[in-house]
């Protein structure tokens, strides 16, 4: 919950917005400014459009800015994002839960809510436990470049998508997302017949997706993602909806037009059956 609060909060839309993205000469300014009251244990690396701050060895810190950090970077441009960030964005890398609890609430006066990582708007950030994996670190990577890709991209797609990639890998030069935990779930509420339908999902506002049953949207809008990816049909729905957002803000009409099934009640049935058949 508390990842996406402070995700509306850093990239909304009443916020401060930057005329012009960062150059390279920004970056060191940055590096520099922020060395000035770093902690000595922590090590910078650059890796545009964000910056890595981490405590554990050199070695380790730069090792995630390339096989986590980059290596999402250069995927998710390549498949779907064209323009970087419009603000240099810190990501910090806590070594452990302890580093992780101590460092956000003596850095950023945080108590943080959970136990994987959260965005802190202030200071235009993102604190992780790194320990915990890098799956949350691809997700919210995802976040910065959708606002400055489809602005008007609604929470369903937004977090459906980055929720795609918690559990993801490189195949034939694409990221391909995979089974995830958020499974088992999502198979219980289609036995139990409770999920809404897909143009309720699509319908859903920023509010009603992350308040109102946020784990049940946050794995059917996944599942939606990793169904159209497994189609090959992903990165053309996103071109789709990009092109046709003003006149389908949320995306439903695209995504009907998109399978060629005018009845949503027996795609979603067929849907829901292949969702079965998967395992994690």
């Amino acid at each position: 919950m508390r990842t996406a609060l402070l995700f509306l909060a850093l990239f909304s839309p009443q916020g401060p917005q930057p005329t012009t993205r960062p150059k390279g000469p920004d970056y060191a300014a940055h590096v520099k400014e922020l060395k000035k009251t770093l902690p000595r244990e922590f090590h910078v690396v650059v890796s545009k459009p964000f910056v890595v701050i981490g405590d554990e060895a050199p070695v380790r810190v730069e090792a995630k800015a390339e096989t986590v950090v980059k290596w999402a970077v250069d995927l998710l441009k390549k498949d779907f994002f064209k323009k970087d960030p419009e603000h240099i964005i810190n990501i910090w890398l806590f070594k452990d839960a302890e580093s992780y609890r101590k460092n956000a609430l003596e850095l950023f006066g945080d108590r943080p809510t959970t136990k994987y990582g959260y965005y802190s708007p202030e200071h235009k950030a993102l604190v992780m436990d790194i320990s915990t994996g890098g799956g949350t670190l691809v997700h919210e990577i995802v976040h910065p470049f959708m606002h400055a890709n489809f602005p008007d991209c609604p929470s369903w797609f937004n977090e459906g998508l980055a929720s795609l990639y918690e559990q993801s890998h490189k195949v034939k030069g694409t990221i391909q997302g995979m089974t995830n935990w958020r499974l088992a779930g999502l198979q219980r509420e289609i036995r139990k017949g409770s999920l809404p339908s897909f143009k309720e999902l699509c319908a859903t506002t920023s509010q009603q997706f992350y308040y109102a049953d946020r784990g049940n949207n946050y794995a059917q809008a996944r599942y939606l993602c990793y169904y159209l990816q497994e189609k090959k049909l992903l990165r053309k729905y996103y071109r789709a909806f990009v092109a046709n957002c003003k006149k389908d803000p949320t995306g439903y009409k695209t995504l009907v037009k998109l399978l060629g099934e005018p009845d949503m009640t027996k795609f979603q049935r067929s849907w829901e059956a292949w969702i079965l058949r998967l395992r994690y």
